[in-house]
């Protein structure tokens, strides 16, 4: 297991050296037989226009100062989406922070969002902090999603449940999701971008190295460096109390406190899955809607 840092950029360029093939770019190999997968340093430095000694001082941590247009070329030889090209930037500024790191304080939902998650009524909804640790939600965004955690959780910083966390660790959102691994590959995505724009906060290296050492599936996950920022995605639900249904996920970040996102759950009007959800807030205005496994909430370090 490699010992980087959950945001190390010579991780970052081994991982997608790795998954571009000579025959992806026109590059003979006259039927040699290669021992790893992907170009060779020698490769990646000659089609982005650098030296190779530069190339592996870059991606051995060596060189702290690579140009924007060094930068712009790799990416191009690498193939980069754009969003994998901001990660990029993010963790090559990274590695010229030489700041020691520092616990950062508990996070607190912004008032803004505590208020708009107040007037929400019957849309599930709830407010994520930078690692994705639940910073508050309304009873339908529990009842959704996380029916098998006390409502009261995210109220105590050391008992937050994690949605990461829950996601690769936690049985009932192995059955959630119709489509685990769609979820579970979009989840990773977007903590690799927190992870390129906080490489120095030892509470998120923590919690990698956590799931990496308790969950096969993120640790394969994570060190395909795959990189997906929130955004809006469908999901088909499996829940226990209502059945099959499909809802529109948004994430919306706040201006007032950008580390905090609040995700919304919503489903087309008249639909079938608009229904579901329809029962479902029945359900909590009656106050039976926590599944039958209800547990505690693991604590947080």
């Amino acid at each position: 297991m490699s010992h980087d840092s959950p945001g190390s950029l010579g991780e970052a360029l081994r991982a997608w050296r790795s998954r571009v093939s000579p025959e992806d770019i026109g590059l003979p190999t006259y039927g040699e037989r290669r021992r790893v997968a992907g170009l060779r340093r020698e490769e990646l430095a000659l089609l982005a226009g650098v030296s190779a000694s530069y190339y592996t001082r870059l991606e051995q941590g060596q060189s702290r100062n690579a140009s924007p247009e060094v930068l712009d070329a790799i990416a191009g030889a690498l193939r980069l989406t754009d969003a994998e090209r901001q990660h990029l930037s993010a963790l090559a500024a990274g590695t010229r922070r030489r700041t020691a790191p520092k616990r950062p304080p508990a996070e607190h939902v912004d008032p803004a969002l505590a208020d708009l998650l107040a007037v929400l009524g019957d849309v599930p909804a709830i407010v994520l902090g930078r690692r994705s640790d639940v910073l508050a939600w309304n009873a339908m965004g529990h009842a959704l999603l996380a029916g098998d955690v006390p409502l009261t959780a995210p109220q105590t910083p050391g008992s937050r449940p994690n949605m990461v966390e829950l996601i690769f660790t936690d049985p009932h959102h192995r059955e959630l999701y119709t489509c685990w691994p769609v979820k579970a590959r979009a989840v990773v995505g977007n903590l690799r971008v927190v992870a390129g724009q906080h490489p120095d906060d030892p509470v998120l290296a923590s919690l990698v190295g956590n799931l990496s050492m308790s969950s096969p599936d993120f640790a394969r996950l994570w060190a395909d460096h795959r990189v997906q920022p929130c955004a809006t995605a469908d999901y088909e639900l499996q829940h226990p109390l209502v059945g099959t249904l499909t809802v529109t996920q948004q994430s919306l970040r706040s201006l007032q406190s950008p580390s905090q996102v609040l995700v919304t759950c919503t489903a087309p009007a008249g639909s079938p899955s608009a229904a579901a959800l329809t029962l479902l807030a029945q359900l909590v205005h009656a106050g039976g809607h926590q599944t039958p496994a209800t547990r505690p909430a693991p604590a947080r370090p």
